[in-house]
């Protein structure tokens, strides 16, 4: 019998199983993975003594597929898969992606625009009183009424769309074995409504008690004020200790959104990581040659989730919460002998981390007694009095795992905190530099610019070069030829085209051409977004710039690639509007040469300027 959970009428019948408690509808292939959701949620009921079965990436032109498993006991769960569907899908200038990393093969077009109220309202034509739960990233993050890039409206609640009867918001553990017993028990799923981290529909506002009103769904559609003072008031309230209920009227009923779910306990992310994943795809997509997505995780450690970074584009915070949860040395590794035993490891782990990888302990010692701080960040503009910047406990890990037999060498590929890093009096950086990069570390300042890294929520240009001195200086002294490739994000609320200007500056005196550029994207669910859609920082009330035109987002990428000859013309225009125009000469300062009057590059008079550039195309920043 296959290890893999049932996908199929005939895997159902060899286990003995005429019906299931709970069947999992997902956009993504099969991954039997911990790095994939539907995984762990299906692992984790299974182990709790529910029978569970999976189906990927229906078909959603029919109902045919909906009914491959029958009729659930307990209910359908609902997912769009390890990415929001319509991220999948679109670029950030809404070109349709050629690939999709969680399809077979990479094969794009293999779920539906908006995944999750497609397949939920597929269910429904099947069985109208089957409970319908939904839940991940593309669930999560549109839990109440949330601004829409691709279709450029705000949107109601997912809740309202899909049909569903609860949604569960963040990681989701906690929130589904409740339910589970809860409906286990005979509770009808509307009677469901003491859950943290859950959302569900009540007619009016008589049906709730102890909670914070929003800002109504007709109100935020109209007025971009009462929607960042909506976004406002939720960001404030995410918290699992302090977070009050929170009530929004949405056309004829009301969306509550009760307080987050409580974070793991060390023993609870043990359990969920010894769950006996098969750590493979579904062996049905072999001949497709596999799920692409795995090869990045397949031989990476999850060690904690959470993420106190505050970082404004990053949904994390709404997800996956500001307070650190990590798992135990022995689970850990558990996990990294298992992967010393498969036939593909060749005795590297590929990542030790989590959404930051150095942030494996709680940003201070009052979070979980008190919460996070309400409306502050623990890192920027300037680091909390209370933080605790200490790596020992992360060092002392990576030493158990690197003194594992049939480990060769054990890398960081995960984000590191540079500012974190400067701020702790222990070793890491040297072993970091000595062991855990290979020739190049990957770091996120994102911009240079001081009015735009402040609305980031990121550190100023100051801390990113002394983080690079600092690494230039270890890496001279362990005798080794080590690089910093940075990520940069064009068109993030704040950034002017004087603030492109000064960072395609910064980059031209690095060297560094990077050959792949990050453009603002505003997905549902974080501030930066609310910025984008509204122009209102929703913390302090002052306004904002964004670049929202097709034509200043394409010129402020350009410039971060202004070397390239597609891009030459573009740039030119872009310094033009920015008063720059010292910047378009010859002299080795200018980020691109003039053009004549049909709009071509003008060649050098003398022989010393003519020729190819043999300025350093490196992706690296030599330091």
């Amino acid at each position: 019998m296959s290890g893999f959970l049932p996908i199929s009428r005939t895997d159902m019948e060899q286990r003995g199983w005429d019906a299931l408690d709970f069947i999992f509808v997902s956009g993504d292939a099969y991954v039997d993975h911990p790095s994939f959701g539907p995984a762990i949620i299906c692992r984790l009921l299974e182990k709790h003594g529910y029978r569970v079965g999976i189906i990927a990436q229906p078909d959603w032109r029919s109902t045919t597929d909906f009914a491959r498993l029958g009729k659930p006991r307990l209910g359908f769960l609902v997912s769009s898969g390890n990415m929001d569907s319509l991220l999948n899908k679109f670029t950030a200038a809404k070109k349709t992606r050629h690939a999709d990393a969680y399809s077979p093969g990479g094969q794009a077009g293999c779920r539906p625009e908006r995944a999750v109220i497609v397949y939920c309202n597929c269910l429904r034509q099947l069985w109208k009183d089957v409970p319908l739960i939904i839940g991940g990233i593309e669930a999560s993050l549109r839990r109440l009424a949330h601004y829409d890039y691709w279709s450029n409206c705000v949107r109601r609640s997912i809740l309202a769309d899909s049909q569903a009867d609860l949604l569960i918001y963040g990681m989701g553990e906690r929130q589904i074995l409740e339910i589970a017993a809860d409906l286990h028990q005979g509770l009808p799923v509307s009677d469901i409504q003491d859950v943290k981290g859950t959302c569900y529909k009540v007619p009016d506002f008589d049906y709730v008690w102890d909670y914070e009103k929003l800002p109504s769904f007709a109100e935020v559609t109209k007025s971009k004020n009462l929607f960042a003072e909506a976004f406002k008031i939720e960001y404030l309230e995410q918290d699992p200790i302090r977070g009050r209920k929170l009530v929004q009227q949405t056309d004829g009923f009301c969306v509550v959104q009760n307080s987050p779910a409580m974070p793991l306990s060390e023993a609870e992310m043990d359990e969920v990581y010894d769950l006996p994943y098969e750590r493979m795809w579904h062996p049905c997509y072999d001949e497709a040659g596999g799920v692409p997505a795995i090869r990045e995780v397949q031989f990476s450690l999850v060690s904690h989730r959470g993420c106190f970074g505050g970082c404004n584009f990053c949904a994390i915070i709404s997800h996956q919460g500001r307070i650190i949860q990590h798992r135990s040395h022995a689970s850990i590794l558990r996990e990294a002998s298992l992967l010393t035993h498969m036939k593909e490891f060749k005795g590297y782990i590929h990542d030790v981390g989590g959404p930051t990888a150095n942030f494996r302990r709680t940003s201070c010692d009052m979070q979980l007694q008190r919460g996070t701080c309400r409306g502050k960040s623990c890192l920027s503009p300037v680091p909390c009095r209370s933080l605790i910047a200490d790596h020992s406990d992360y060092l002392s890990l990576l030493r158990e795992l690197r003194a594992l037999p049939g480990v060769k060498r054990v890398f960081i590929r995960s984000g590191i905190r540079f500012d974190y890093l400067l701020l702790a009096k222990d070793d890491f950086l040297r072993e970091l530099c000595k062991y855990h990069i290979s020739g190049q570390l990957k770091i996120a300042p994102e911009h240079v610019s001081q009015r735009v890294t402040t609305i980031m929520g990121k550190s100023a240009k100051n801390i990113y070069l002394e983080f690079a001195e600092r690494f230039r200086r270890m890496n001279e002294k362990l005798g080794k030829k080590q690089y910093l490739v940075p990520y940069f994000m064009s068109s993030h609320p704040g950034a002017h085209l004087q603030d492109a200007v000064e960072l395609a500056e910064f980059i031209r005196d690095l060297g560094y051409r990077p050959e792949q550029v990050q453009d603002f994207i505003p997905t549902p669910g974080t501030l930066a977004t609310c910025i984008y859609y509204s122009g209102i920082h929703p913390l302090t009330g002052e306004k904002v710039y964004t670049a929202t035109s097709y034509e200043e987002k394409r010129m402020q990428r350009a410039l971060m690639q202004y070397w390239e000859p597609c891009n030459h013309a573009i740039v030119s225009k872009a310094l033009h509007l920015a008063h720059r125009t010292d910047l378009i000469g010859y002299d080795r300062k200018c980020l691109v040469k003039p053009l004549n009057s049909g709009g071509k590059r003008l060649r050098a008079e003398s022989a010393g300027r003519t020729g190819k550039s043999k300025r350093n195309k490196s992706v690296k920043e030599k330091v």
